[in-house]
């Protein structure tokens, strides 16, 4: 058959039904399809390929899936301080920097965050949602090549004395209505999804409206919960019920709902996860960082267990090198629990793609290397220090290698990286206007810039 191009030769982890790794293997991709894989001496001779790549150098795996990142924050990157408690840190740093962004300002971050991703191995991704600027973000990043899910960032609850609260959740319906009308999911890559801030600041309404309009639409839900003890001790004061059993009762929880952090969770939640078929985001760096206590007391080797689907996800603006949150996945609670059996390297792989898959709705299309996927690949260079001598490709893309050794990305059979440079975005251009923009940020923010050693 004739396909546009064949990768032979390379070593390739599949993700397959039977997790098939082929040593001198071969891809053809023809339009946005995989049409061919296996062995490198069948392929070729199944192929007429168009353009032939020499792939004996590369470990070929699915791209990445991001289950969580805030797009538009990348321009705050290495300014926020470390040691702060979670509330000063959010409300005295985050938001208000947050809130100083221009629309050009978040149209910059969000294509620099893309960039990050696709020169790191990620080819699809879920926001966590835009406050601000929401379609001058959206339409930054249509050009890109990516895959990915993006909404209008919603609450509604009624804080201050005096507020509606029933016009303002209308308004947030309304809005996340809007978005799902103006991006549908038609088979652009980029589509809107209803996404809550989550935590508290959602009402029982809002939720269920949301989730109306997500199996309505075939999207899904995304929503923050449970970082630190603040949700846990709110919803049991309010509701007289943990989070995840407060949503249960309210009937919003399901496939298409994605809940991120749940580092303070107890074991009745986590059979509620299993039983509703929610999805779980871990962020292990933002954890790590934020000293939310991941490791010490968070549940996630017992949601495995009970079959609770685990996402991987880079959270904020530091980095989004899903490579460097998989070997963090595969590391914390092996430490953590004094058990090396958990979550083994190929364990850690399938959270960052084929279970990401499964919480996008994608399964049938991406996360895997198989005829009839998706052509979204990555090919990792192993004539590198970190990856010479080559033995076990997949514990080494866990513990040996990062995103650094990404030397070419294709989504939906389009070459994005190509001998580690993007084809759709003009990197240099990029860097520079993101650097002028972020110090204009920093400087009307009025926020020192705090460091442990003198900057002179």
């Amino acid at each position: 058959m004739d396909v546009d191009t064949l990768i032979a030769g390379a070593t390739i982890i599949t993700l397959d039904a039977t997790r098939r790794v082929i040593t001198d293997g071969a891809i053809a991709i023809a339009g946005d399809r995989i049409a061919a894989i296996g062995k490198r001496t069948d392929v070729e001779a199944q192929c007429a390929a168009r353009k032939t790549i020499d792939g004996r150098r590369f470990v070929a795996t699915p791209g990445f899936v991001n289950g969580h990142v805030h797009l538009t924050e990348t321009l705050l990157k290495g300014f926020m301080p470390e040691a702060l408690p979670f509330d000063e840190s959010l409300m005295r740093w985050v938001v208000p920097l947050y809130e100083g962004n221009s629309p050009a300002d978040q149209a910059l971050a969000a294509r620099l965050a893309v960039l990050a991703m696709l020169k790191t191995g990620t080819t699809c991704f879920l926001e966590a949602g835009t406050l601000l600027a929401f379609e001058a973000v959206t339409d930054a990043i249509a050009d890109t090549g990516i895959r990915g899910r993006v909404g209008t960032w919603a609450q509604d609850r009624a804080f201050a004395p005096g507020d509606d609260q029933t016009a303002l959740t209308d308004k947030a319906l309304r809005a996340l209505e809007a978005a799902l009308a103006r991006y549908p999911a038609d088979g652009r890559l980029i589509a809107a999804w209803p996404l809550l801030i989550g935590h508290n600041t959602n009402t029982d309404a809002l939720w269920q409206g949301a989730k109306a309009l997500a199996d309505a639409h075939g999207a899904g839900i995304s929503a923050h919960m449970s970082p630190v003890q603040n949700d846990p001790d709110w919803y049991l004061a309010n509701t007289g019920r943990r989070p995840v059993e407060h949503l249960a009762s309210i009937g919003v929880l399901g496939p298409n709902v994605s809940l991120v952090h749940m580092v303070h969770t107890d074991a009745a939640e986590v059979a509620l996860l299993a039983e509703t078929g929610a999805n779980v985001v871990h962020c292990p760096g933002a954890a790590l960082k934020g000293g939310y206590g991941s490791s010490r007391v968070g549940l996630f080797p017992e949601m495995a267990a009970a079959g609770v689907n685990l996402v991987l996800g880079t959270d904020g603006a530091d980095n989004h090198d899903m490579m460097r949150v998989t070997t963090l996945m595969a590391g914390l609670f092996k430490d953590a629990r004094r058990d090396t059996d958990i979550f083994p390297a190929h364990q850690a792989i399938e959270m960052a793609t084929l279970n990401g898959a499964r919480a996008m709705g994608m399964q049938e299309e991406i996360g895997q290397l198989a005829v009839g996927m998706k052509a979204d690949l990555v090919l990792h260079d192993t004539d590198r220090p970190e990856w010479r001598p080559l033995h076990n490709a997949v514990n080494q893309l866990v513990w040996s290698a990062d995103g650094r050794g990404v030397h070419s990305v294709w989504v939906d059979g389009v070459r994005v990286i190509d001998d580690y440079r993007c084809t759709t975005i003009d990197e240099d251009a990029l860097y520079a206007e993101a650097q002028v923009a972020a110090d204009a940020l920093i400087a009307r923010s009025g926020l020192p810039t705090m460091s442990a050693w003198p900057i002179i």
